[in-house]
């Protein structure tokens, strides 16, 4: 099977940008003729139709991925001049359902090409006939390969059509796209091989808990609640028909798309009893040809549920032409992970079950899933750090002071309230957990500390003391105190990855318990004030919630934990953490005990 991507067989309208006027058979001798051959960008605009819909009348993902396929491979041709094959396509993330009776449009150009590779970026958008309302519905990039013809040499000439801005922000940013492919491969590698940390804090975690609700279903006469992956496990068979076939012979990349989503999906409503959403696609990742005659056995399972919100499905594909089909010897062409969350059509949001695995090879799929999802994360930061976002600081003046002081808490309280936390990382007396809601990130920091909750509340409280145990507070200076429990602090923190160091203004707002058994508050977000002015030196930025919540464990103990709904300004900080190759967020917890155990008695007096 070759993973070209190419046309299919039907009616399918390409059109080029700046193209619409006349006909193909007279502009070659014109300007018009000139503009078409110019264009970088190729178009396509398909009327969806009932042909190419799921049992919900939503668009299937599988016929959006041919279309995908099919306008990504003509673009690479256009710039090639040369037969082009698809070797990956990559993060692609569904942010609108499709519709029947609506118009897609999607549009594919090169944005740079290397020695024998190119990346071509793809932007899908879907139009509403009866208002006209545009839509984004994905942004995907796909990795082609040109094809020598004979022993030619491939060397791909550069991009040098670059007229808008964002010709040149996408031409720079696919050097930046293709040197981290290349990072997460060596990541992936890396944190697989400290999979033994990944077990300790995950794999025992969820045995041991499992072993817990199994003796506990067995004294209850109830089963565990955890659904063993091989549940889902699926196979299924194609046979590659002259239908199936691309412009140059080999099986379709699109439609080998189309059948691995058609085997996630059944695997991942095995889990679920119903169908869930493809929310986005980690990998199609493209190893070898296949081509008319060929046998493809497709497998799919289930590797992890995350959050009881989202779970990945691993699919592999296999090729046998009629000999290897004889002698049982696949070819392995084709493997992709697809993340698909609970549907919540319904008023009440629905969710995953847990699942465990039943044997080594399932507990690599366990622990690989995690890996995944941590670069994801990592990819994540990288989207976050250049989203625009709008103001999130409030101006302070004595007018809106109480409001602003009980938004600051509700806003801590309702954050740690969330359901969905996952552990990221555990070691003694300290476990980070994080939790992805839409565009929201957020992490907790647990802290077990050998101190009373009341120490812990005074310490923590006054910020001027943070410099001494958290190494990303090069200062915090007392703005403005308005009373007891509210104090305005100006933080400046250290410079990361040769940026302007950072600033933050803050509103302090602390509580104490109304009753026994209740949280020590401690709440921060950021607010405007006027004599603290932005200062060229520094680059400001936004706190939205954050802060400490701490809790009684027993006389002597306390639980602390630190919550904090992600920035842009606040991710540089904790970027390394949420990708698994850093561990600032454990040693700046480890400090924190550290401090909190061993502050002096002339400290905890001076409150």
């Amino acid at each position: 099977m070759n993973p070209d991507s190419s046309v299919l067989n039907g009616t399918v309208d390409i059109v080029n940008e700046g193209h619409l006027n006349g006909t193909a058979g007279d502009s070659s001798g014109t300007e018009e003729g000139k503009s078409f051959n110019m264009m970088p960008e190729v178009e396509m605009c398909q009327s969806v139709l009932p042909c190419h819909a799921n049992h919900k009348g939503g668009l299937s993902a599988g016929q959006l991925l041919k279309w995908i396929d099919i306008i990504a491979c003509l673009a690479a041709e256009k710039h090639a001049g040369l037969p082009c094959v698809t070797a990956s396509i990559d993060d692609i993330q569904f942010e609108e359902t499709v519709r029947v009776g609506q118009i897609i449009n999607i549009k594919a150009k090169v944005n740079r090409a290397f020695n024998t590779s190119m990346e071509v970026g793809i932007r899908v958008v879907v139009q509403d006939v009866l208002t006209g309302v545009l839509k984004r519905v994905c942004v995907a990039y796909s990795t082609f390969v040109a094809k020598p013809v004979g022993t030619q040499k491939i060397h791909l000439k550069p991009v040098d059509c670059l007229t808008t801005a964002e010709d040149h922000l996408e031409y720079a940013l696919a050097s930046e796209r293709r040197r981290l492919r290349l990072y997460n491969e060596d990541a992936f590698t890396k944190l697989m091989q400290d999979s033994h940390l990944l077990k300790g804090e995950f794999s025992q975690n969820y045995s041991f808990l499992f072993c817990v609700c199994a003796l506990v279903g067995v004294a209850n006469g109830k089963e565990s609640s955890q659904i063993s992956t091989e549940r889902t496990r699926v196979q299924s068979i194609e046979l590659v028909l002259p239908p199936h076939a691309n412009h140059h012979g080999n099986t379709f990349g699109g439609q080998i798309m189309a059948w691995m989503e058609n085997a996630a999906t059944v695997a991942a409503s095995r889990l679920y009893g119903t169908y869930p959403t493809l929310k986005s696609v980690d990998m199609f990742k493209f190893r070898g040809p296949s081509s008319v005659g060929d046998r493809l056995v497709f497998k799919a399972i289930v590797n992890n549920t995350f959050q009881k919100s989202s779970l990945e499905v691993g699919v592999r594909v296999e090729a046998y032409d009629c000999e290897e089909w004889t002698r049982g010897k696949a070819r392995h062409i084709n493997s992709a992970f697809l993340i698909y969350n609970a549907s919540s059509d319904k008023a009440q949001t629905q969710t995953f079950p847990s699942v465990k695995y039943t044997s080594k090879d399932g507990q690599r799929r366990y622990l690989a899933a995690i890996v995944r999802k941590r670069i994801r994360l990592a990819r994540y930061c990288h989207i976050l750090s250049s989203k625009e976002e709008g103001p999130l600081s409030v101006p302070w003046d004595k007018s809106n002071q109480a409001y602003l002081s009980y938004n600051n808490v509700a806003a801590l309280t309702v954050l740690a309230g969330k359901h969905g936390w996952e552990v990221n990382s555990s070691q003694p007396k300290i476990r980070v957990y994080m939790n992805e809601e839409l565009d929201t990130l957020s992490v907790q920091v647990e802290m077990h500390v050998t101190v009373s909750s009341l120490q812990a509340f005074f310490l923590l409280s006054d910020l001027s003391l943070r410099p001494s145990w958290d190494r990303h507070y090069s200062s915090c200076e007392e703005v403005q105190v308005v009373n007891e429990d509210d104090k305005l602090y100006h933080i400046t923190c250290p410079a990361v990855n040769k940026d302007k160091p950072r600033d933050f203004v803050v509103l302090m707002s602390r509580r104490q318990p109304c009753k026994e058994g209740d949280s020590y508050i401690i709440a921060l977000r950021s607010v405007t004030v006027a004599s603290v002015p932005p200062d060229p030196d520094y680059m400001r930025s936004e706190v939205l919630c954050a802060g400490f919540l701490i809790k009684d464990a027993s006389r002597a103990t306390c639980k602390v934990s630190y919550y904090n709904q992600v920035t842009s300004g606040v991710l540089p900080y904790i970027a390394g953490n949420l990708a698994g190759w850093s561990k600032s967020m454990e040693e700046t917890a480890s400090s924190c005990i550290e401090f909190l155990e061993n502050v002096t008695d002339q400290k905890i007096c001076a409150f």
